[in-house]
């Protein structure tokens, strides 16, 4: 029920919050789907088995996690574990549409290492960089119950100056993000990686450069809640771009192994 109703009331945050239930219904579809389908490929792959099976389980954990941020009013330590864990769940999708591309061992490991831990480094960065920008938005208007009719609940350490500091912080962060997203695009053209991974590159930089943007216009016209929604969709469009870097930058062998050598799956 929302609000205590089948149907929400014509409340803009009332129909949010019962949009995202409905599309979250069709979400659990499709990882229940893809979960099943992953059983039962032929022939039978355990990785891809595992893999499928962390989507419908990441989904029921986001359905009890979205139980207690409403039973907690939005509290902003809810919502941030609520988007964290949505950027996991991205993570096991993103791995099983990359691994069902290949059979095992189709794909050769990379003998590039520098290209390969710089992708993963610049990887866990954004990974900061997200988790960064969730707590700047739960120390913003737009925290808490904002929209509910309840009062709002922000994070708080540093007193009425809590909100601009974090919004520098994530900026300053942002900001070695983007310039080594720069770099590591540089260093995969000079090093010819494959095309795969220079084309998520270059899709990660035009989004870095489109949320550098937005982040600007939107602390210049204070936070307004629809240039938070568009800035928070292009961090999620981001991960996964990185996500995808990743997985095309590929892996390196054991140290002490040739490439060929190694019985375990390139990809």
């Amino acid at each position: 029920k929302c609000y205590g109703k089948v149907a929400p009331p014509l409340e803009t945050h009332a129909v949010i919050e019962y949009g995202n239930r409905i599309l979250s219904g069709f979400v659990g579809l499709a990882a229940v789907a893809a979960g099943v389908l992953a059983f039962r490929r032929r022939p039978f792959r355990r990785d891809l088995a595992r893999i499928g099976m962390l989507l419908p389980l990441g989904v029921l954990g986001q359905a009890v996690l979205g139980g207690f941020t409403v039973r907690n009013h939005l509290a902003p330590g809810f919502v941030m574990g609520h988007f964290a864990l949505s950027m996991l769940i991205l993570i096991a999708a993103a791995t099983l549409v990359w691994r069902a591309r290949y059979e095992p061992g189709e794909r050769q490991r990379s003998t590039d290492r520098l290209s390969v831990w710089a992708v993963r480094g610049l990887l866990g960065l954004g990974a900061v960089t997200i988790f960064v920008g969730t707590a700047a938005t739960a120390a913003g208007p737009h925290a808490g119950g904002a929209g509910t009719g309840d009062e709002i609940d922000r994070l708080e350490w540093k007193g009425a100056e809590t909100l601009d500091w974090a919004i520098h912080q994530h900026s300053r962060i942002a900001t070695v993000l983007g310039l080594a997203a720069v770099g590591v695009w540089l260093l995969l053209r000079r090093r010819g990686a494959g095309p795969e991974a220079r084309r998520a590159m270059t899709g990660a930089c035009v989004l870095l450069a489109a949320q550098a943007a937005v982040g600007a216009i939107q602390y210049q016209l204070e936070l307004p809640a629809e240039i938070v929604w568009i800035h928070v969709a292009l961090a999620a469009c981001l991960w996964l771009s990185l996500l995808w870097a990743a997985a095309a930058a590929g892996s390196v062998p054991p140290p002490n192994v040739a490439i060929g050598e190694e019985a375990v799956p390139a990809a």
